[in-house]
């Protein structure tokens, strides 16, 4: 249910009722008590458009997509390959502690 603007013609009064679109507007100022309330034509509320086709990032600011495509570029450069250095491999045998294969 949305909020709309009233004006009162006789008071000056302003003020926002909130009902349902299916409402008939409201007439009388609660202030005064007049049959001189007027709806207000509003700006109304922000929306997005949600569905197939409709994305929320489509409309990313300049700076987003100059990062992006900065990132794009950065991807597709080939990197310089890592010179491997040379570690002493590590002693692979297994250490007994002498107590495999005794019989209690």
């Amino acid at each position: 249910m949305p909020t709309y603007d009233y004006r009162c013609e006789a008071c000056g009064a302003e003020l926002e009722i909130f009902h349902s679109m299916s409402q008939a507007a409201k007439r009388k100022c609660p202030e005064c008590g007049k049959l001189k309330l007027v709806r207000q034509i509003g700006a109304g509320a922000g929306f997005l458009f949600k569905g197939s086709g409709f994305y929320e990032t489509d409309y990313r600011s300049k700076s987003y997509q100059d990062g992006k495509q900065a990132d794009e570029k950065s991807k597709e450069e080939p990197k310089p390959k890592k010179a491997k250095a040379d570690k002493p491999k590590a002693d692979t045998a297994k250490k007994s502690d002498g107590k495999e294969g005794k019989a209690k």
